[in-house]
């Protein structure tokens, strides 16, 4: 074998040995377990796509024990749920590169209770800044991976062969290939989960899709976008309907930010947004208007 070849093989070995003491299978569904990070004491971070149940959780650590584990709360928008178990066994030090680009070799680690730990490697694809996924959640940043993700595999970290945890590794927030949640968004939905239970959602109330916007609009406004988002129904009791929007307002834009289409709506609405009065502009009857709404927390 190529010296180069035979150093680079070692290379993944060691990662991957490096790594395993820290990543779990978890038993949350039916025929197949996924795959856990022990991401700080007594807790363990997963894909929360791969949980099919609430209760009944366990998780098998490295040294083959099998022990009970407890939902914190799940966070569907970018696909993480926090566990906790009652032992400490010693925590994945997660050191994110300091750059990532395309191209960085990766390993896609998980373990099963059945053949142990288990790797899969490929590159970072794609890299770039803040991302909406498909969900709603925010990640602090999109890292695309070419690799094969087992379904076992959910929920485990994705690690260079430096040893640098990139974050965790799902199939469920793009259509496209799997993802890596970034370990800064782990963080901050860990943090949120295990303070209240949950992750905040700015919610307004409304159901609508984009539409084209008519010419004549267009010009009055002086917009650039072709299309805008109607109101199809709005929620009883909602901050939307609190400030009297009503089914067939056009919305234009939230809090300054032009609203063209569903994705810009679901970003518009941050989770920084909760409790303020923001300025929704809309047409109303063929005739801009400003509306002040009082954003709350989704599901408070």
């Amino acid at each position: 074998m190529d010296s180069n070849l035979a150093a680079l093989s070692n290379e993944l070995e060691k990662a991957v040995d490096r790594a395993a003491p820290y990543v779990v299978a978890v038993h949350g569904r039916a025929y197949m377990a996924s795959s856990g990070v022990l991401w700080r004491d007594g807790v363990v971070l997963t894909a929360e796509h791969a949980l099919k149940r609430d209760e009944d959780l366990r998780v098998t650590l490295a040294d083959g024990r099998t022990i009970d584990a407890k939902l914190a709360g799940r966070d569907p928008g970018t696909d993480l749920a926090v566990l906790t178990i009652a032992e400490n066994p010693p925590v994945m030090e997660v050191r994110p590169p300091a750059d990532l680009h395309p191209g960085r070799i990766v390993l896609s680690l998980g373990r099963s209770r059945d053949s142990g730990i288990n790797a899969s490697m490929g590159i970072v694809s794609a890299v770039s800044g803040e991302w909406r996924a498909w969900r709603g959640g925010r990640l602090d940043a999109y890292l695309r991976l070419d690799l094969t993700l087992f379904p076992a595999s959910a929920g485990g970290p994705v690690v260079t062969p430096a040893g640098e945890c990139i974050g965790i590794a799902t199939g469920a927030l793009s259509r496209v290939a799997p993802l890596a949640i970034p370990v800064a968004t782990a963080n901050r939905v860990a943090d949120e989960i295990l303070s209240k239970g949950r992750v905040t959602r700015a919610y307004l109330g409304v159901g609508a899709q984009a539409v084209p916007l008519p010419e004549h609009l267009k010009r009055e406004l002086n917009r650039e976008g072709k299309t805008a988002v109607i109101v199809l129904s709005v929620e009883p009791d909602s901050p939307a309907e609190k400030a009297g929007m009503v089914i067939g307002d056009l919305l234009l834009s939230l809090d300054g930010q032009a609203i063209g289409d569903i994705d810009d709506l679901q970003s518009a609405l941050d989770r920084r947004l909760v409790g303020r009065a923001v300025k929704v502009v809309i047409i109303r009857a063929g005739k801009p208007a400003e509306l002040d709404v009082v954003v709350t927390e989704r599901g408070a």
